[in-house]
Parts: C-alpha cells; sequence; structure tokens
C-alpha cells in the first residue's frame, strides 16, 4: 500500500487530509512541522510526502533542502508543497529546489487526490516493473 505523509501545522488541515487519502485507500501518517516531518521521512520511509510551506521549527522549503543536502537518499520522493502563497516567485523557488508539485490553499482536495493518485500509480507501476521475475 501506497504511504503519504502529510506535514501541515494546522491541526485541523492535516486532519482533513489524513481523512481525504485514507477514503482514497492511501497509508497516511503525519507531522506538525518539518522538523517532525524529516524524522518520519528517515523511520518511516514514506512513498509521497504532501507538505505545507510555512511551518514553525522547519518550512517546506528549508525541508527540501534538508533532505536534498544531508538525506539524498529520500530525495526522490515525490514532493508536493502546500501553500497559501501562491505567488509564481515562491513557486520557482520551490520547483528548483526539487518540489514535485505546489497546491495552493483553499485546498481543492479533489485535485489533490488526483494528483497523489497519479504519483502513487507512476510508484506503483515501477515497482511492478522492477519486480524480480
Amino acid at each position: 500500500m501506497i504511504k503519504v505523509l502529510c506535514i501541515d501545522d494546522e491541526a485541523d488541515i492535516r486532519q482533513l487530509l489524513v481523512e481525504e487519502l485514507s477514503e482514497a485507500g492511501l497509508s497516511v501518517i503525519e507531522a506538525e512541522n518539518g522538523e517532525e516531518g524529516l524524522r518520519k521521512i528517515i523511520s518511516e520511509w514514506p512513498d509521497i510526502v504532501i507538505c505545507d510551506v510555512s511551518m514553525p521549527v522547519m518550512n517546506g522549503h528549508e525541508l527540501m533542502a534538508e533532505i536534498q543536502i544531508n538525506h539524498p537518499e529520500f530525495s526522490n520522493i515525490p514532493f508536493i508543497m502546500l501553500t497559501a502563497m501562491a505567488d509564481r516567485q515562491n513557486m520557482i523557488m520551490g520547483l528548483e529546489s526539487g518540489v514535485d508539485d505546489y497546491i495552493t490553499k483553499p485546498l481543492d482536495l479533489e485535485l489533490l487526490v488526483a494528483k497523489v493518485r497519479g504519483c502513487a500509480n507512476r510508484i506503483q507501476n515501477s515497482r511492478i516493473v522492477n519486480a524480480p521475475r
């Protein structure tokens, strides 16, 4: 089963993500900031990460940089950023840092689930192709 890590400092948004993704048939774990998210990435090795940009302790951009610099073994995990900052420059900065996609708040849950399912399908297909024969 595909495991998704949801990182957001707002408990109500995090819970909404957990419910929607669980209903979509995904295994979901959660973290309330980037530092906790990093610990979960290292210990749980999720298949997909959904992460808010603006959080205390460690924000989404700092988490992505930490992964790229100090934990490159996790750098191929699909990473979807959630942000209320929909300005073009912020999105460009994130995409250049290795983020796979952006979803702006307020959340379009149907769009988010579709993007996560697309990632999940690619992951499952690569597992089938790379399975020992």
